[in-house]
């Protein structure tokens, strides 16, 4: 459960109110604060990873108003005012997976699982834009997202199975 106020007021800290995963919470940072170190440090949502911090690996994606961003290059000032989803905030509030993460689980798309936070969160966003991608779209779509293990076969495979259950319950 995310505190309501996460810290106090500092020497060279702002008041920032966020929606994070659909509820508001207050905080005080710097205002050079990362969304990240905002995510992770002051609301101990610990599933966005911090791996480069350069916008180069895909790890720290979370959704600002539905559009995949490396939290790692966003000031969480840019945040307020504006919807910001984690991988906590994309299963349903009893619990149950999202259709994604279903999927990634069933085709075993994922290995030691590092990665697989931003996976999700950037296979989401392409499927809100465009619900029925190509292999070459999904590919392309999760370019900015590395995995060490080297699991893209199986990633790309589970992305295609949640576009395609997510068409039929839509069609339902």
């Amino acid at each position: 459960m995310l505190p309501l106020m996460a810290n106090i007021l500092g020497p060279g800290k702002v008041p920032l109110t966020l929606e994070i995963n659909a509820r508001r919470v207050e905080v005080s940072a710097e205002p050079r604060a990362t969304l990240l170190e905002i995510l992770r440090d002051h609301l101990d949502l610990t599933g966005t990873k911090n791996v480069c911090e350069m916008g180069e690996c895909g790890a720290c994606t979370v959704h600002l108003d539905g559009v995949a961003r490396y939290a790692c290059l966003t000031l969480a000032v840019e945040a307020v005012g504006r919807r910001v989803t984690t991988i906590e905030g994309l299963s349903s509030a009893n619990g149950t997976l999202h259709p994604l993460q279903q999927a990634f689980v069933e085709k075993d798309g994922l290995q030691c699982g590092f990665c697989t936070p931003g996976q999700v969160m950037a296979a989401a966003a392409l499927l809100a834009e465009n619900p029925s991608p190509s292999h070459d779209e999904i590919r392309a779509a999760m370019a900015g997202n590395i995995c060490r293990c080297g699991a893209y076969p199986k990633i790309f495979e589970a992305v295609a199975e949640a576009a395609a259950r997510m068409k039929s319950a839509r069609q339902d």
